[in-house]
This record gives structure tokens, C-alpha cells and sequence, in this order.
């Protein structure tokens, strides 16, 4: 019997710790010793551990059945269990349960490898070194960029498969691993164009030799390709800021082209902006030049401070409207907002067997579910709205308000943040024996919406447009075209 067995019986105990932002780490599952790459956890362990982990989430996550009913999730999880039949690594015992984690449908809810694990992942040179492209429509995966030693592998040849498993297995493999709201695949196809070969190295399999097999003009070539190190590839920060400033606004030929990278105060602030400030100057520039066409910008938005995305909404409502409908709890987290933490938060009051949150003391994040007051320099002009698979968090609650009150043109692909809303706010985060990384949202927030309308699903556009293997090579803005067009037909 190994020291883990001393483990087995653990809970999440909640602590809420009050920061600005509303956000909190909870305490840890439990503690483990220095972690090894090669250890393994016996079997009897991980399944015990797996029914433990998912029955204490699903006690402190108001979403947790939302999209997967609890007969369904449990049919799931006793599934995943009967799959630990040997003693499992750290990293595979990750493989096992992050398509258990993505049937949640929540993208706050996460399961990672300890910063450590993916350091030493990335020792060796693993990756597959070509970039990949998935194409929405047909599933076809295409060859977008290539960094292996090979300069006969070209752009835009067919992967039929890697290592000898067909592409379509793999690619089903993955999208069932990858978090997303509800049923959506605009995010995970997204995250897949940009990050293929991490999220292959994180799921599938991290060798050092790719035999991979692509199809040109109906002919297959199999090419034996050495891994790539980390380094070779765009990183993260690069892509996740891939423009100058994060609210960027010109008027150009007539039109108002009005972009919102983030509405995340810490980003918008570190490069000396104010969103407030910066807010109400474009909208005052639009009432002084008499602006009738505007398009707002919100593609690869991943989210942030709902006041600003709640400001911003403001501006296009003459009257009062509604936000937010309701923010949900579960009666555990309910039960301990008591003693100290009332002075910070105010108990959440039991209706009809939900635990609806109320008003913060300290700050107006919680606010959005009451009656919102439009802005004084309100746009009375025609308003067309970006969207894709990254628009997440409060960027599609913003956009899900402002779809279902008709105050903007949605063009795009459908967001990757639910219509209806999204579990989120108050985050804990746990560290269970094996040394993986467990975030748990703990707010349910529901948007003032039609709740019979997109369930499991983002903001449908009013236009979709399918971005073709040729637009992404070529990064072609199909979307920006798409609306100046509509613009110019009126």
C-alpha cells in the first residue's frame, strides 16, 4: 500500500478569499510530494479518486449538470472509471479525465498539468512540427505551415493520418478533450487552428518521430518528420495579443470600425488605456460626426471585467434593459457565506430550491442582474456586430444582450461563450494527489435572454461566414468585408 492510500477519502472544503476582482482560490484536495514524470498511481486509487473529485464538483459547480444530465454524467464517470484497469502516470491519468471535465460544458472549469509537468513535457522536442488546419464544414485537416526539416511536405496537403492512426479519429479525440461552452465547436476548431500540435501533445501522444501521411491531388506521401521543439511556434502571449493596443477605434471612408480585444480592466490598464474614458469618447465622436454605421469588433475576445462589458451594452439601449437574469449558487457555497465572509458578500436567498446571489458590499460585479440604465450619448445608427469561436465570457454575454434585443448585425461565426450564459465569477482551484491542477467556477450566470433559444449553443450570427483554408493562409478578414459590404448594399 503506497502513502496515497492515506489520500483517498479527501473534499473540497470552500474558503472565499475576497479580492477585487471577486475571484478566490479555494484550498487544496490534498498534498503531494515532489512529483516524478514516470510515477505510477495504482488503479484502485485513481478510481477512487475520479468518483471522489467529480461528486465533490458537482456539490460546488452550479453548472455541472446544465448541459449533461445527472443519469447521463454518471453512466460517464462510471465509464471513465471501468477504463483505469492498470496504474496510470500523472500524465495519463490527465488523458483520462479531461473529456470527462469538457462533458461539464463549462470553459472555467478546468484540469491542467502542474506547471512542472509541462515544463518537463516540453524538454524534448515532441511536437508535431506542422501547423494544422481544420476545416469547420468538411473536418478536412490541411497543412497551414511547415517547420520540419522536410521542404517537400507543401501547404495545403490533406492529413490522412499521424503515427498510423486516421486523422478523423484523432481529430474526434480531440474536440472531445477540449473544453467549450455547452455543444459548441467554433472555439475548439479555433483553438485547434492556432495550437494543433499542443493539444496532439497533451491528449495524444508526445513522440519525437511523426510518421505522418498526406493526400495531394489524390496521391498519399508518407513523410517520417522529427518533433519540434516548443520554440519554433508563435507562443501563447503572441497570439492571445496579437494586436497593438486592446480598444482601438477609426473612422474610415464614413464607417466606424470600433475594436474590443478584451474587456479585461488588467490588460486595457497595463497599456495605459481607460475603458470608461475611452468609451464615451467614441461614442461622442459618433454623435459629432453624425456616424450612422458602426461596426464593433470583437473576434478572439476571450472576456474579462463585466463592467466594461455591461458599459458597453449601455450604449445602445434608449431605455432601461436587462443584463444578467439571475446569478446561481449551490446551496453548499451558500451555506458558507457566514461570519467574516458576510461583511464582504451578502448570503445568497434560497427561491424555489436556487440560491440566487445578491449584491456585493465591495463592488458592482454582481449588479448586472437588476434593471440596467441605457448611456446618455446612446448610438441611434446601424450597428453590426464581429464574432467567432474566442469570443468567451462576458464578450458573449455582451453579445448574446445584444443579439437578443436586435441592436446589432451579428456577423461571423457563432461565439464560443453560451447565449444563455455562462459558470463562472468566484474560482476555486484544488490540487488533488496526482498533482493536477482542478479550477471550479462557482457563479451561474444566467443572461437576460430567450432561454428556449440556443441551449448548449453561442450567438448564432445573423450572417455566418465559413473561414475557407485560403482566408486563414492568406489571413484574409472575411468578416470585416462581409459587414462593409452589407453597409455599402443599404
Amino acid at each position: 500500500m503506497t502513502d496515497l492510500s492515506k489520500q483517498e477519502n479527501y473534499s473540497i472544503k470552500t474558503v472565499l478569499i475576497i479580492i477585487i476582482w471577486i475571484s478566490s482560490t479555494l484550498n487544496v484536495f490534498g498534498q503531494t510530494k515532489a512529483l516524478k514524470p514516470d510515477r505510477k498511481y495504482p488503479a484502485d486509487s485513481l478510481r477512487q479518486w475520479t468518483t471522489g473529485l467529480m461528486d465533490e464538483i458537482s456539490k460546488k459547480h452550479p453548472g455541472f449538470y446544465r448541459y449533461t444530465d445527472k443519469e447521463k454524467f454518471g453512466l460517464l464517470i462510471d465509464s471513465t472509471r471501468q477504463s483505469i484497469q492498470d496504474s496510470l502516470t500523472q500524465l495519463q491519468y490527465y488523458r483520462k479525465l479531461k473529456p470527462l471535465f469538457a462533458k461539464i460544458g463549462c470553459l472555467h472549469t478546468g484540469i491542467e498539468l502542474p506547471e512542472e509537468s509541462k515544463t518537463y513535457l516540453n524538454t524534448s522536442n515532441n511536437l508535431l512540427p506542422l501547423e494544422l488546419f481544420v476545416d469547420a464544414k468538411t473536418h478536412k485537416v490541411l497543412v497551414s505551415k511547415n517547420y520540419s526539416d522536410n521542404k517537400n511536405i507543401q501547404i495545403g496537403g490533406e492529413v490522412v493520418s499521424i503515427n498510423e492512426t486516421p486523422i478523423s479519429v484523432i481529430l474526434n479525440k480531440l474536440l472531445d478533450a477540449i473544453p467549450s461552452n455547452g455543444y459548441n465547436q467554433t472555439e475548439k476548431i479555433l483553438l485547434l487552428n492556432y495550437r494543433f500540435p499542443f493539444w496532439y501533445q497533451e491528449i495524444i501522444d508526445a513522440p519525437q518521430v511523426f510518421k505522418v501521411v498526406l493526400k495531394l491531388e489524390g496521391i498519399e506521401q508518407t513523410f517520417e518528420l522529427n518533433g519540434a521543439s516548443k520554440g519554433v511556434f508563435p507562443s501563447l502571449e503572441r497570439l492571445e495579443k496579437n494586436y497593438n493596443l486592446p480598444l482601438e477605434f477609426e473612422v474610415k471612408n464614413g464607417i466606424a470600425i470600433l475594436k474590443i480585444h478584451s474587456f479585461a480592466d488588467t490588460a486595457i490598464k497595463q497599456s495605459g488605456q481607460n475603458f470608461k474614458k475611452f468609451i464615451k469618447e467614441v461614442f461622442q465622436t459618433l454623435q459629432q460626426q453624425n456616424i450612422k454605421n458602426l461596426i464593433i469588433d470583437v473576434r478572439d475576445n476571450t472576456g474579462g471585467t463585466d463592467d466594461n462589458a455591461a458599459l458597453l451594452s449601455s450604449f445602445f439601449f434608449d431605455k432601461t434593459f436587462r443584463y444578467w437574469d439571475k446569478i446561481e449558487v449551490t446551496e453548499a457555497v451558500a451555506k458558507e457565506i457566514k461570519g467574516v465572509n458576510k461583511m464582504f458578500y451578502k448570503k445568497p436567498e434560497e427561491n424555489n430550491g436556487l440560491y440566487l446571489w445578491k449584491k456585493s458590499w465591495i463592488t458592482k460585479e454582481f449588479d448586472y442582474y437588476e434593471p440596467q440604465e441605457p448611456a446618455k450619448m446612446n448610438f441611434r445608427g446601424n450597428s453590426y456586430l464581429l464574432t467567432n469561436g474566442l469570443c468567451l465570457s462576458s464578450c458573449a454575454d455582451f453579445t448574446a444582450v445584444m443579439s437578443y434585443n436586435k441592436k446589432a448585425v451579428v456577423v461571423g461565426q457563432e461565439t464560443g461563450g453560451g447565449y444563455q450564459g455562462n459558470t463562472s465569477g468566484m474560482l476555486s482551484k484544488a490540487t488533488i494527489p496526482t498533482g493536477l491542477v482542478i479550477s471550479i467556477p462557482l457563479q451561474k450566470y444566467t443572461n437576460a435572454v430567450d432561454l428556449n433559444k440556443n441551449f448548449g449553443r453561442g450567438t448564432i450570427p445573423n450572417h455566418e461566414t465559413a473561414t475557407t483554408f485560403e482566408n486563414w493562409i492568406n489571413k484574409e478578414d472575411v468578416e470585416m468585408d462581409y459587414a462593409i459590404q452589407l453597409i455599402n448594399k443599404k
